[in-house]
Formats: structure tokens, C-alpha cells, sequence
């Protein structure tokens, strides 16, 4: 089977229109945070948008590898949520709840290359998938710290680094203001667990 005359190459559409979409959500998100002051939350946000860029230019690359000549319009069906506000904790759990949404998406996108005999693209599609579980992960744990406001205060002694000066201070909270170059704790490097890291 060719890919154009496929499921899969369909599939490959709605995931990369998918992906458009929760890049643009994710820089919504990242300019409220960075509005609000939590400019180091910005930053992973804005770091996971560029991850969500990067998913999509690899499926919009395997599209253009299905014809030699100028692809057309696809048409798709598919579903995109418009749940993000302007609400900072909130959003952190509507990102997480559209990432498991991708994730399960491409099980199922997978599944169908696999019948197709797309066995590169069903890769694809798992490894991208693995990345959404991850951001789901870290999106639920940024999430929980901000209710137990934990961002910025530990039960342990950490190390609270200010990215615009190099200021470093170990203790179980990050300083409200930079004592070097009085920054906001925002500015703050957020602590998660290192598998979890996306950066």
C-alpha cells in the first residue's frame, strides 16, 4: 500500500495539526506565566512548545516523503481542545489532561501503521507518544507543587540558582528577591524530579 492511499497518511495530518495547535496552546500558557512572574515556569513551558515544533516538522516531513510532487490539501477530522485560560494552576493540569490525550492518539495512530505496513512511522508515532507522557508527568507534577506551594520551598536543603546573575544559595526555600541582582523568585530555577526533566 502507498502511504498517500492510507489511514496512516491521514493519521499523519492529524498528528501534525495536533501538534501545531498544542504548541500555540503552550505558548499562551507560557506568556501568562511569564506575565505573572514565574518566568522559570515560563521557560519549560517554552521549552516543551519547541518540543511540540519539533514533532511536528518530523511528521510533517514523513507527509512530504509520501509524493514526489506538490501535496494537496488533506482533509482531517479531528477534534482540538480550546480548555486553556488565563488561569496559571489551572492550566498546568488542562496541559498535562491534552498530553495524555496526544499520547493515546498515537497508540492508536501506531496501531494502525503497524496494519499498514508503516513500521517507521508507527515508530514515529510511539516515540513522539513516549515525549507526551513525559509532559503529561511533568505538567501534573509543576501542577502539584503549585497547590502545595512547593515551587519554592523544600523540606530539604536545595540549591536555588538565579539564571541572571549566577547567584547561588543552598536552603530549603529560594529567596524571595535575588540578593545579587534582585531578581523575583520567579526567575528561579523550578526543582523536578530528574527523570522528568525535559530540558
Amino acid at each position: 500500500m502507498k502511504l498517500k492511499q492510507s489511514e496512516t497518511y491521514t493519521n499523519l495530518a492529524r498528528a501534525y495539526a495536533s501538534e501545531c495547535q498544542a504548541r500555540t496552546r503552550y505558548e499562551f500558557v507560557e506568556y501568562g506565566l511569564r506575565y505573572n512572574g514565574f518566568e522559570a515556569l515560563a521557560q519549560i513551558v517554552d521549552t516543551i512548545a519547541y518540543q511540540e515544533f519539533n514533532h511536528a516538522r518530523m511528521l510533517y516531513t514523513k507527509i512530504q516523503e509520501a509524493d514526489q510532487k506538490e501535496i494537496d490539501n488533506i482533509d482531517i477530522a479531528a477534534g482540538f481542545p480550546f480548555k486553556e485560560k488565563w488561569n496559571m494552576q489551572e492550566n498546568l493540569i488542562l496541559l498535562a489532561e491534552d498530553e495524555e490525550l496526544e499520547a493515546e492518539a498515537y497508540e492508536k495512530f501506531a496501531q494502525v501503521a503497524e496494519e499498514e505496513g508503516f513500521v517507521d512511522i508507527a515508530n514515529l508515532f510511539r516515540m513522539i507518544g513516549e515525549v507526551e507522557v513525559r509532559h503529561k508527568k511533568l505538567f501534573l507534577n509543576l501542577h502539584q507543587q503549585f497547590e502545595d506551594k512547593t515551587l519554592y520551598k523544600k523540606d530539604i536543603k536545595k540549591m536555588w540558582i538565579c539564571p541572571n546573575c549566577g547567584y547561588i544559595s543552598f536552603d530549603e526555600e529560594a529567596w524571595e528577591t535575588c540578593p545579587l541582582c534582585q531578581a523575583k523568585q520567579g526567575v528561579c530555577q523550578v526543582q523536578v524530579p530528574e527523570e522528568l526533566r525535559c530540558w
